[in-house]
């Protein structure tokens, strides 16, 4: 029997990507399916090249912000809480997913308000804001750390893992070629990796080493980027943004990158030896929470952003790039955080809060 089914999360590729890779579970089933976003984030593209419906809201975040913006945002709530209330019953929706970003929030309210069964994902150590809020009124909350039941009531929550396409199981670590370092910090780029990356080059030139680039640099310092690594003298190359990110994952023996819940989960499900380099400024420090749980297991290396340099991502590179058997083991270890079948438990899910009485 086909459901009606709404999905939301957005602002970045770390909101959308999970929530796509069940939305295609709940497709194959036959469900009928409507993403609520907004205007300004990567859903917009994201979701239409995907060919999903999409409706949007206006939102804006009140954790790690401005005083202006948690203003705006106070304001708008009620307005945006009462759109999204419409749209979930204009959709007649039986259950909804939310993968967070600030669109989530309004959206998770007016599933309670509407009395519609709430499945959250969170992938983080430390929740999010908005899952905070609605913690104790969700269906059920499916997690990315065991550490995280702690915030949800006894017996709504499990591990699940993150949604994560099913391309990135699949990789087998690269075998041949030249050494490749892919350093992305996420779909709208890290000035704090970009910088590094740009103040390596020249290292890596000097001292001969045969190393590969592949940078995503974000939209807003791509240019100049693009146009300094063209005369740098290194192979590889520099982009945007990185569309299929499960292809430049099997070109790459080493991942440099943030450490948001979408970073970790898609490196552990492709067994990818990294470096983490934590965004200091994500809400409650939840970046550095989910490096340190891979570090202290030998799975990843941490670098605090404080302590990235050019010179310091040449002496990681360099560092791992001579020590295969390390690459070998953080491939190992890194692997059990993994959980395949996380977007068909969360496809499950909706279908049984579908069914549930109310």
């Amino acid at each position: 029997m086909p459901y009606s089914f709404v999905l939301t999360g957005g602002g970045t590729g770390g909101h959308v990507f999970p929530a796509l890779a069940v939305a295609r579970v709940l497709r194959e089933r036959g469900h009928r399916l409507l993403f609520i976003g907004t205007r300004e984030g990567m859903e917009v593209k994201l979701v239409a090249d995907a060919g999903y419906d999409m409706a949007f809201i206006r939102s804006g975040g009140l954790n790690r912000v401005g005083l202006r913006q948690q203003i705006q945002t106070a304001l708008r709530l009620p307005g945006s809480v009462a759109g999204a209330l419409r749209l979930l019953r204009g959709f007649r929706a039986q259950s909804v997913f939310s993968m967070g970003g600030y669109v989530a929030g309004p959206v998770m309210l007016a599933s309670v308000l509407g009395r519609i069964p709430l499945i959250v994902m969170e992938p983080n150590a430390i929740p999010g804001f908005a899952n905070r809020r609605v913690g104790k009124r969700v269906y059920r909350a499916l997690l990315g750390f065991e550490s995280t039941r702690k915030w949800f009531p006894e017996g709504k929550s499990e591990v699940t893992g993150l949604p994560v396409r099913p391309e990135f199981f699949a990789l087998q670590p690269k075998q041949n070629g030249m050494f490749t370092v892919l350093i992305t910090g996420g779909s709208r780029g890290s000035r704090t990796l970009n910088r590094a990356s740009r103040e390596s080059w020249k290292l890596f030139c000097e001292s001969g080493v045969p190393v590969r680039i592949v940078h995503q640099t974000g939209a807003a310092e791509y240019e100049a980027l693009a146009k300094e690594f063209a005369t740098a003298g290194l192979p590889g190359e520099v982009a945007p943004f990185i569309r299929n990110m499960p292809h430049a994952f099997a070109q790459a023996d080493l991942v440099i990158g943030r450490a948001g819940g979408g970073a970790v989960n898609e490196i552990a499900a492709a067994g990818m030896p990294s470096v983490l380099v934590p965004f200091p400024y994500a809400a409650d420090d939840h970046q550095r929470e989910n490096a340190e749980v891979l570090a202290k297991a030998g799975a990843a290396r941490m670098v605090l952003d404080a302590e990235m340099s050019g010179e310091r991502l040449f002496r990681e590179v360099e560092m791992l790039r001579a020590a295969p058997d390390e690459l070998g083991r953080m491939r190992e270890r890194v692997r059990p955080f993994a959980r395949p079948g996380a977007a068909e438990r969360a496809a499950d899910l909706m279908e049984e809060a579908a069914r549930a009485p109310r």
